[in-house]
C-alpha cells in the first residue's frame, strides 16, 4: 500500500508541472509579437458613411449609374488622382444564352408599351426607342459572338486624416464621375462590406452591378496612369494629370531624337532652350542651327562657341571636307558617302528655278547633267589626290572652286554647270562656302547662326551646316544633341529634306539626338520625308497648335476630341509630351536663373545676364537647376 501511495504523489507532481510549464508557455506567446499583429491597425471602427481604421477615416462609394455611351480612359482621371484610394472591379461573366433570353423578352415587353402607347394617341417615347435599338444592336453582336455579356461593380475607398477631409475627397470624385454623367452613392451602413471589398482579399460583399457587354468593360481598363518619371535624365516639366514631375532620359528610347511642333510665340523655343540647359548638366554635348538668333544669349552664358554664318563674316565651311572615321567600314565608304551628300548639296545650289504648284523652287538637273556632275565630283577630288583609298582621306580637300575649274574644262555639260555656279565661286555668294574650313567644334554647346543669310542662300546653308557637323559627330561618338530651329525651311527641298531624314534614321547609331522644331506644320506634315522624321523621333512635344494644324497632327498622333480641343487652347508653355508609348498633359516650368538666361523676348533682351559657370563633367543623377512652384 505505501509503495501505491508513493506513485500517485508523484503522479500528481508530474501533472502539476507539466501544468505550471503550459501555463508559462502561455505567458510567453502572448508577447511574442505575430505578423499579423505588425500589419493590423490598431482599431477599426465602423460608422455609417464612415469608418475609422487606426488613426486615418475612410469611405466607400459604389457607382450605380452610366450614361448610354463610356469612352476609353474614363476611369483615368480617377486612377491618376493625386489622393489615397482603392479601387476594386468586380467583372462576372453571364451566359449568352441567358442574356439572348432576357434581351427577347425585354424588346417585346418594350414593343408593346410602343403599340399602347400609339394605340392610345401618346407622344413617342424617346427612351424607349433608345432602349429598343440598344437591345436590337446588342442581340446582334450576341448571337454572332462578337460581344459578351458581364456584371460589373466598381467601388472605391478613399482615406483622409480627418472627416472634413474626406468630404473634401469625395467631392472632388464625385465630380469627376458627375462629369461623364457617371453617379456614385455612399454604401450607407455598409461601410465595413465596402472596406472588405475593396481590400485585396476577392470578395465582393456590396454586389451592387450594372450590365454591360464586352466594349462598355474594355472602356474601363484601369492601367492608365500616365508617369512619366525615370530616376535619371531631365526634368521637362510637371505632369499636370497627377501634378508628378516629368524626369526623363531621351537616350533610353530606342532613339533620340525629338520633333516639336508649335505655332508661333506658343514657347517651342523656350522649351527647346530649357531641355538644353538642363542636357549640358548631365554632361552632353549641344550643336544648334539657329536661323533668329535666339541662342546666342544662352550661348554666352555657358561659354559656348557662338559661329555666325554671313556673306561679310570670317567664318569658312568647305563641303567638300571628309569625316576623320575611325571605323574601318566607314573610311572605305568616306568618300562615296560625301559624293552623295554634294549631289544633294549641288542640286539645291543648281536647281531650276521653275516652281511647283506650291510656288516652292524645286532643284532639278537632267539625267545628262548628272552623270557629268558626278565625274566632275570625283574628278576634282582626285586632282586633291583624295581617291576611294582611306589612306588618301587625310590630304587637304578641295572645295568649289576646284570643282568648278574642272567643270568648266570638261565637255558636256560640264561649262553650262559651271555658269550656273559661278555665283557660289566668284560671284554674289563667294567666300563663305568655297575656301578651307575654320571652325572648330570642339566646345560642349555651339550655336550656328544663318540668321544674316539671304533667304536664297539659307537653305543652302543649312544644309551645308548639317553636313559638316554629321562629319563631326561620325569622327567621335559622343553624346549628342543636334538642335535643328525652323526645320521647315529643309523640308520645302526634296534632298535637304532626304538629308534631314537620313539624319534621323542614322543618328541613334552616334549615339545623337536630333531636335526637330517647327512652327509651319502643314508643310513640315505634308511632306513624305516630314512624316517619316515624324515616325522615326520617339519624342515629340506638340504645344499649342492653330486651327489649321490641328486636323493634321490628330490624323498623325491619333489624338482624342479632348486633347484636340486642348491642343488649341493651350496657353503659353502647356503642351502634349510624347514618349515612346506614353504621353502625358505637361506644364514647361524653369527657375528664374533659366528664365534669365533663354528667354528673348524684348524686355528679357533688355537685361544683362552674367555668365554662369557649367559643370560639362557627366554625372550619374540629375540636380535640378533651381526650384519649380
Amino acid at each position: 500500500m505505501a509503495k501505491k501511495k508513493n506513485l500517485d504523489v508523484s503522479a500528481i507532481a508530474a501533472e502539476q508541472r507539466a501544468r505550471e510549464q503550459a501555463e508559462v508557455e502561455q505567458a510567453f506567446l502572448k508577447g511574442v509579437t505575430t505578423l499579423r499583429d505588425l500589419i493590423a491597425p490598431s482599431s477599426l471602427e465602423i460608422h455609417s458613411s464612415y469608418f475609422r481604421l487606426g488613426t486615418k477615416y475612410g469611405r466607400t462609394l459604389y457607382v450605380y449609374g452610366y450614361p448610354r455611351q463610356i469612352f476609353t480612359g474614363w476611369l483615368s482621371s480617377l486612377i491618376n488622382i493625386d489622393e489615397v484610394l482603392d479601387v476594386s472591379m468586380f467583372i462576372y461573366p453571364v451566359d449568352s444564352q441567358v442574356v439572348l433570353d432576357n434581351l427577347r423578352k425585354k424588346v417585346t415587353q418594350l414593343e408593346a408599351s410602343t403599340s399602347i402607347n400609339n394605340e392610345k394617341g401618346r407622344t413617342r417615347d424617346p427612351g424607349i426607342e433608345a432602349a429598343i435599338n440598344d437591345a436590337e444592336e446588342l442581340r446582334d453582336q450576341l448571337q454572332v459572338g462578337a460581344e459578351r455579356f458581364f456584371r460589373y461593380g466598381l467601388y472605391v475607398t478613399m482615406y483622409a486624416d480627418s472627416i472634413d477631409e474626406l468630404g473634401f475627397i469625395q467631392h472632388k470624385i464625385e465630380t469627376l464621375f458627375g462629369q461623364q454623367m457617371i453617379f456614385s452613392k455612399i454604401a450607407s451602413s455598409q461601410q465595413e462590406q465596402g472596406l472588405n471589398s475593396t481590400i485585396p482579399q476577392m470578395t465582393d460583399q456590396l454586389q451592387i452591378r450594372r450590365n454591360m457587354n464586352t466594349g462598355a468593360i474594355s472602356t474601363s481598363f484601369p492601367f492608365t496612369s500616365a508617369d512619366l518619371t525615370q530616376e535619371n535624365g531631365v526634368l521637362y516639366g510637371i505632369n499636370m494629370h497627377n501634378n508628378g514631375l516629368v524626369i526623363f532620359d531621351r537616350f533610353s528610347l530606342e532613339n533620340a531624337n525629338l520633333v516639336v511642333f508649335a505655332k508661333s510665340g506658343a514657347g517651342k523655343s523656350f522649351t527647346v532652350k530649357l531641355e538644353a540647359l538642363r542636357s549640358m548638366m548631365v554632361g552632353d554635348e549641344i550643336i544648334i542651327i539657329d536661323p533668329e538668333n535666339e541662342y546666342e544669349k544662352l550661348a554666352d552664358a555657358v561659354g559656348g562657341s557662338y559661329i555666325r554664318l554671313s556673306l561679310s563674316s570670317n567664318t569658312r565651311i568647305n563641303p567638300f571636307d571628309l569625316p576623320r572615321v575611325i571605323d574601318s567600314d566607314e573610311a572605305d565608304n568616306a568618300l562615296r558617302a560625301n559624293l552623295i551628300t554634294l549631289h544633294g548639296l549641288l542640286k539645291l545650289m543648281l536647281g531650276s528655278s521653275q516652281a511647283t504648284n506650291t510656288g516652292v523652287p524645286q532643284p532639278g538637273l537632267a539625267p545628262s547633267e548628272e552623270a557629268d556632275l558626278d565625274q566632275a565630283l570625283i574628278d576634282t577630288y582626285a586632282r586633291a589626290g583624295i581617291t576611294s583609298d582611306p589612306l588618301t582621306h587625310n590630304s587637304i580637300p578641295p572645295t568649289i572652286n576646284e570643282l568648278y575649274d574642272t567643270l568648266l574644262h570638261m565637255g558636256g555639260n560640264g561649262p553650262q554647270l559651271a555658269q550656273r555656279l559661278r555665283k557660289y565661286t566668284s560671284g554674289t555668294f563667294a567666300g563663305i562656302f568655297s575656301q578651307q574650313s575654320n571652325t572648330d567644334i570642339n566646345n560642349p554647346m555651339v550655336v550656328f547662326n544663318i540668321r544674316d543669310l539671304e533667304d536664297e542662300l539659307r537653305p543652302v546653308a543649312m544644309y551645308i551646316v548639317l553636313s559638316h557637323i554629321w562629319n563631326i559627330i561620325r569622327t567621335e561618338k559622343k553624346k549628342r544633341m543636334l538642335i535643328v530651329d525652323e526645320a521647315w525651311q529643309l523640308m520645302k527641298y526634296d534632298d535637304s529634306a532626304n538629308f534631314l531624314f537620313s539624319l534621323a534614321k542614322r543618328a541613334r547609331k552616334y549615339y545623337l539626338g536630333l531636335t526637330t522644331i517647327t512652327q509651319d506644320v502643314e508643310d513640315f506634315m505634308g511632306s513624305k520625308m516630314g512624316r517619316a522624321i515624324v515616325a522615326n523621333s520617339s519624342m515629340q512635344i506638340l504645344l499649342k497648335q492653330s486651327s489649321s494644324a490641328i486636323d493634321v497632327l490628330s490624323d498623325v498622333f491619333k489624338l482624342t476630341e479632348e486633347e484636340k480641343n486642348r491642343l488649341a487652347n493651350f496657353p503659353v508653355g502647356q503642351g502634349l509630351f510624347f514618349a515612346g508609348q506614353s504621353h502625358v498633359h505637361i506644364q514647361i516650368e524653369a527657375s528664374q536663373t533659366e528664365k534669365q538666361l533663354i528667354n528673348t523676348t524684348p524686355q528679357a533682351k533688355s537685361q544683362n545676364t552674367q555668365p554662369i559657370p557649367v559643370d560639362n563633367s557627366p554625372v550619374n543623377n540629375y540636380v535640378s537647376p533651381g526650384t519649380t512652384n
